[in-house]
């Protein structure tokens, strides 16, 4: 008898294993669905950016170039660029830039590069210590892919 009960929860079991929850997939983000308005206080962050913060996200977009070329991190932007758009404040910062600090050194592909970044998603102001970069929107650990 113990054997069958067994038997029964094990078979009962394995469906539940098959069906049990997997890692959540990234959310896929687009610019244009990063900030809901930009007034004299500055820009507000769109409701589904601030849900998003601390998630893993997919974002498209182009390589500018680095800062640095030991830099860690690199901006994405909506559009080719050829200069960096970096900025001093982050009172200037654009809205269709996003910082990308890669998980993997060597991440970074030819400038005006199309890529594919997959990372955690960050908002607020933060200063990169080591070049003191300011920036208000941040994907982290970002695996990049070209397109």
């Amino acid at each position: 008898m113990t054997i069958e009960r067994r038997e029964f929860l094990l078979s009962a079991a394995i469906p539940l294993l098959t069906f049990a929850p997997f890692a959540k997939a990234a959310e896929s983000l687009k610019f244009a669905e990063l900030y809901k308005s930009r007034t004299v206080m500055g820009m507000a962050f769109a409701d589904r950016t601030l849900q998003l913060a601390g998630k893993p996200v997919d974002l498209a977009g182009y390589m500018a170039p680095p800062l640095k070329p030991e830099a860690n991190f690199f901006v994405l932007t909506r559009t080719p660029v050829s200069v960096c758009p970096f900025c001093d404040s982050d009172a200037d910062w654009p809205a269709d830039i996003v910082v990308v600090y890669v998980k993997k050194a060597g991440s970074f592909l030819q400038d005006g590069s199309a890529v594919s970044v997959s990372g955690v998603l960050q908002t607020g102001s933060k200063t990169d210590t080591d070049t003191g970069f300011v920036s208000q929107l941040r994907i982290i650990d970002a695996v990049v892919k070209r397109l």
